[in-house]
């Protein structure tokens, strides 16, 4: 056994991918070791921890009135720093068999147009949940990683990373990034499309955990040749009762319209600001999809008929910002390349 992969196998470093719906937590050598939903679940009399990830999604929408669950991120950003330090803590926690001396290096993705400020939230939330070392890196940048592009050649990449809170677009050439965009529409935003339009058309009040589900059981970016329907539950807002409706794909296609369209214009725009050499790359190597949001029916065909380019998803496109990070945890060298701090 080499003396690297003795230290791959007893390393505590940490690969995090903190997403505004789901977190993903890395271990060198090890590979994925948490996969949870960025929820936290709290007394609001104690301030007490009652459940983080999974066991907090399930509470969503059904909590008594002690007991909220709360997303501390909000379009990719830390919207609260108390709520993402405890959920952080808990994640390390968890993927270090609930170690307590444990106090990890840990690189973690970010979205492109991410401020100062919320950089540093960021990186005071990881310190104060006891990491040794912070490194942040861009999110789309990453995601070209994991999705195994080669993003060290002079040669140009595409990526567009469709996440929770963020949709990042980025033109990566010799380890940089050439161009970048982050977007916040993606998938909550959607859902919240979902939402309102329920709310619109049949005066009844859904949940998001339910948006979420129709979403991704019958919605599309493009006419399906074979129509899908789902049946959803909610509060009547007239009369106040429960009520169940039908939804099919078509509906839920015009409620995500706007968010398609909004994508669409971005990764247009990131197209139009390409240098012909790069441009040239890409329409030979097309465009790679990552993230949940790239998961919707008929989006790929929509951005193919949009640009006239290649569209590829990539082979695990909800993993691929982690894994993208992991491989950063396993060469130093690169991360000194790419960190932003």
């Amino acid at each position: 056994m080499t003396y690297r992969s003795l230290f791959r196998m007893f390393s505590s470093d940490l690969a995090i991918d903190l997403g505004t719906a789901n977190t993903l937590v890395y271990i060198a050598g090890k590979g994925i070791v948490v996969n949870e939903p960025s929820i936290v679940a709290v007394n609001r009399t104690s301030g007490e921890i009652i459940g983080c990830g999974t066991e907090a999604k399930e509470m969503l929408g059904r909590t008594p009135g002690n007991v909220i669950a709360v997303r501390p991120l909000r379009d990719g950003v830390i919207a609260d720093f108390k709520m993402a330090e405890k959920m952080l803590n808990y994640f390390i926690q968890k993927a270090h068999r609930r170690k307590s001396l444990v106090h990890p290096r840990i690189v973690i993705g970010v979205p492109s147009e991410t401020t100062e400020v919320e950089k540093r939230a960021v990186l005071d939330s990881t310190y104060r949940a006891k990491a040794s070392e912070v490194h942040l890196v861009e999110q789309a940048m990453v995601a070209a990683l994991g999705a195994g592009l080669p993003v060290t050649e002079p040669s140009g990449n595409m990526v567009v990373d469709i996440g929770g809170g963020t949709t990042d677009i980025a033109i990566i050439s010799l380890s940089g990034i050439v161009y970048s965009r982050s977007l916040r529409v993606a998938g909550n935003e959607m859902d919240e499309a979902i939402m309102n339009y329920v709310k619109r058309k049949y005066n009844l009040l859904i949940g998001e955990r339910t948006a979420e589900r129709v979403k991704i059981e019958i919605g599309s970016a493009d006419r399906l040749e074979k129509p899908l329907s789902a049946e959803i539950k909610g509060r009547d807002l007239i009369r106040g009762l429960p009520k169940a409706v039908t939804l099919t794909d078509d509906e839920v296609r015009e409620a995500v319209s706007e968010c398609i369209t909004a994508i669409l214009g971005a990764i247009r725009a990131a197209l139009e600001r390409t240098p012909p050499e790069l441009s040239s790359d890409i329409s030979e190597r097309g465009i790679i999809l990552t993230g949940g949001g790239s998961l919707l029916r008929g989006l790929d065909e929509k951005i193919r008929q949009e640009t006239g380019m290649p569209v590829l998803l990539a082979e695990q496109p909800l993993a691929s910002v982690v894994l993208g990070t992991g491989k950063m945890i396993e060469d130093f060298r690169l991360l000194r390349k790419m960190a932003l701090n």
